[in-house]
Order: C-alpha cells, then sequence, then structure tokens
C-alpha cells in the first residue's frame, strides 16, 4: 500500500472534482464536493479495498489526505499482525 495509489482509489469518490487536485496535502474535507455521503463512501472504499474497518470520526479527524492514509495503513498493519 502507498499513497499513490491510496489517492488514486480516493479519487474514484470523487464525480466533479479534478484528481489532479488531489495530493497527500489536500484537506478533502475543504473541497467543494465533499459531503457527509462521501464520508460513508470513504468508509465503504477502505473496507472493500484495504480490508480493514474505519470510523466516520477518523475521517473528520484527519485534516489532509495524507492523515487519512496514516490511519488506513496503521489499520492494515495492526491487521496482519
Amino acid at each position: 500500500m502507498d499513497i499513490q495509489s491510496f489517492i488514486g482509489n480516493f479519487a474514484t469518490l470523487f464525480e466533479e472534482t479534478d484528481m489532479s487536485i488531489l495530493t497527500p496535502q489536500t484537506r478533502y474535507q475543504d473541497l467543494e464536493e465533499w459531503s457527509s455521503l462521501l464520508t460513508i463512501s470513504t468508509i465503504m472504499l477502505v473496507d472493500q479495498q484495504y480490508d480493514v474497518a474505519i470510523k466516520a470520526d477518523q475521517i473528520r479527524d484527519a485534516n489532509t489526505i495524507e492523515e487519512l492514509y496514516n490511519i488506513v495503513k496503521e489499520k492494515v498493519i495492526q491487521s496482519e499482525n
């Protein structure tokens, strides 16, 4: 799991946002398209792609895509042990 593939997967959730603006430093909750529906979609994406569960509050607490990636990565590492 690397951050660029995570960003690519995350970008699939957005219909109107140009993928080129999504970087590790992007504050995704500040994007015009971000909504509570995308929070739920992110939970489902992480479950399907990475086989780990995250909670809505963890998504809300992350400020950037990189912070969200680190949360997911840590859960993946924990599930492997």
